[in-house]
């Protein structure tokens, strides 16, 4: 019998979670075993997975489930360098240079475990199956909004605390700008895909001029002076090799309208990073870091935007997810045998 264990986030501020009650029963139904943890922090309570029949465990026990048992998560595990001997699904974050990747490859080649990292599950044409992005990118270009107009009133953006929804998010960023007297321009590159269209949308929702771009606009390798000319960036791409610098040193130090970067994508220690003028992805308490003066540029840079809006996009994720999980029982076959033809390549 296939046994997923869902465990709890073990990460500031993360509060999503993979598998919605409906969906466990629903793994119940086809003869899956499903472990869910304990959690002080998820958005779903404990008491819809125990009435699907979902076995519960003590929060941060997944170190001791059982060898066969699929260990499910969203975020980074504790970075204590033990051995991994489980196969988990998560993301890893180590496939694109990324400085920390090696060490965690290293602790899975050190327990003999799997790494089906939920960036990689993909279909037979390379797409992937499910992705956070859209509220990824509708709740960073919120956050720089709000960056934008804390920078317009002369101060820094505040610490976020997340949002019960949607309307609550819009309302709360939109008396932000309306106090700063100040509508911005942004622009959006990687406006075709989810996270672009998220930030696109949000602009949109709030009264804010969008531009939108993709790979046709960027095909030319740059510069992009047309970035300077808005007040809001979000970048939105998959950074990979080639990728082009989109605001580097030298614009930053240029005449420019940029006064905030949404770097949405949020690869700081990749080697593909197309926004070079930051080293680490920001906070909840510390939403931005500005990189330049007279006049400020501030980089947002959180890297689990989504949990602004938990219930909503953990609902959202995990509805695009249940049918591959379903397929469990089947991992050496489809979307998860390519995972970990992936995670050997990478090994």
């Amino acid at each position: 019998m296939t046994h997923l264990w869902v465990r709890a986030e073990q990460r500031p501020n993360e509060c999503r979670v993979g598998l919605t009650p409906e969906g466990a029963a629903a793994l119940r139904a086809a003869g899956m075993r499903v472990t869910v943890e304990e959690s002080a922090t998820r958005a779903i309570g404990i008491d819809g997975y125990r009435a699907a029949g979902c076995e519960i465990a003590a929060e941060g026990s997944w170190p001791e489930a059982p060898q066969e048992a699929i260990i499910f998560g969203l975020k980074e595990l504790p970075e204590d360098g033990t051995p991994l001997p489980h196969r988990h699904i998560m993301f890893g974050h180590a496939y694109k240079g990324q400085h920390s990747g090696r060490a965690l490859l290293d602790r899975f080649k050190a327990g003999g475990g799997t790494l089906y990292d939920l960036e990689y599950l993909v279909d037979e044409t390379g797409r992937r199956v499910a992705a956070f992005g859209y509220w990824a990118g509708y709740a960073g270009a919120a956050v720089s909004a709000l960056a934008y107009a804390a920078q317009a009133r002369g101060g820094i953006c505040p610490e976020v605390t997340g949002w019960t929804d949607k309307s609550a998010l819009l309302s709360d960023v939109g008396a932000a700008l309306e106090a700063a007297g100040d509508l911005p321009t942004a622009l959006v590159i990687g406006a075709l895909g989810r996270v672009g269209s998220g930030a696109a949308d949000l602009c949109e929702a709030l009264g804010i001029g969008v531009t939108r771009w993709d790979m046709a606009e960027t095909a030319h390798g740059g510069p992009f002076p047309e970035i300077l000319a808005h007040g809001i960036f979000i970048n939105a791409i998959f950074a990979r090799p080639g990728t082009p610098v989109f605001v580097g040193p030298e614009e930053a130090a240029a005449a420019r309208a940029l006064r905030v970067i949404g770097d949405v994508a949020c690869d700081p220690d990749s080697d593909y990073n197309p926004v070079p003028l930051y080293s680490e992805a920001t906070s909840w308490s510390a939403p931005v870091v500005r990189v330049a003066e007279a006049p400020s540029l501030d980089i947002m840079a959180i890297d689990n935007l989504p949990s602004l809006l938990p219930r909503e996009s953990s609902e959202d994720y995990a509805g695009q997810l249940l049918p591959v999980l379903r397929d469990l029982g089947a991992i050496d076959q489809g979307v998860w045998a390519r995972a970990e033809a992936t995670f050997r390549k990478y090994l």
